[in-house]
């Protein structure tokens, strides 16, 4: 029976891959996606982008233990297990899913280290994305992974229910959650949320403005009794 969740989750991980590259919600360059399986871990291989094209197969796919030792699979280690690792490890069993993605627009607010507020009703149960400190001299190891862990620590409710993320500097975004599909979907409200945000600006030409369009959208649904769906 593991053997078929494992065979399962492997198969998730490559087409989640293949959605998020054709959806803009990573890059060639980089991005990692895992799933915790009872005593197992099962991540995307590194240069699954540059090398792969996000095209994977199954058995690309590596399968791990709890403290990162490759057990099956035909690709090399992340760097970025580490973060993963440690996501896994430190939230499970509420969060049992994570994605590392370079979503085009969310990029925007690591770049210019901005945290992304909720200004769409279906983003607003995520609350405002936050920026972890930034891993100075370890971007892929053991600081990187302490400093995200660090960043989500309260937000296991969240978790839960569906997801919760956190942005890095320059890097990209951390979402960890009870599900793939859940995160996923996370991920993808973010980034349509952060894109919302850029074009509000363009448009309004008055920050003031876009303020105003969050508040109002709080009180909304503080006065609802809801978080959007």
């Amino acid at each position: 029976m593991e053997q078929k969740s494992l065979y399962e989750a492997r198969e998730l991980v490559a087409q989640v891959g293949k959605i998020m590259l054709e959806r803009n919600l990573t890059d060639l360059a980089g991005g990692n996606i895992s799933i915790r399986v009872e005593d197992k871990v099962v991540m995307s291989p590194s240069y699954a982008g540059t090398r792969k094209f996000w095209q994977l197969k199954p058995e690309d796919v590596l399968v791990l233990d709890l403290q990162g030792k490759l057990l099956e699979g035909g690709g090399k280690v992340s760097r970025e297990a580490p973060a993963h690792l440690k996501l896994l490890n430190g939230f499970y069993p509420q969060g049992q899913a994570v994605i590392h993605a370079h979503a085009r627009n969310i990029m925007v607010f690591c770049a210019t280290r901005q945290p992304i507020p909720p200004v769409l009703e279906y983003a607003y149960k995520f609350g405002e994305i936050k920026l972890a400190e930034y891993a100075r001299g370890g971007v892929h190891g053991e600081q990187l992974a302490e400093n995200v862990y660090q960043a989500l620590k309260g937000q296991e409710q969240t978790m839960a229910k569906q997801a919760a993320a956190v942005m890095v500097p320059w890097h990209g975004l951390f979402a960890v959650g009870k599900d793939l599909y859940s995160v996923l979907d996370a991920v993808e409200r973010i980034e349509v949320n952060a894109r919302c945000i850029i074009y509000g600006r363009m448009l309004l030409n008055d920050e003031d403005k876009l303020y105003r369009s969050r508040r109002d959208l709080a009180k909304y649904l503080e006065s609802a009794g809801g978080e959007g769906e």
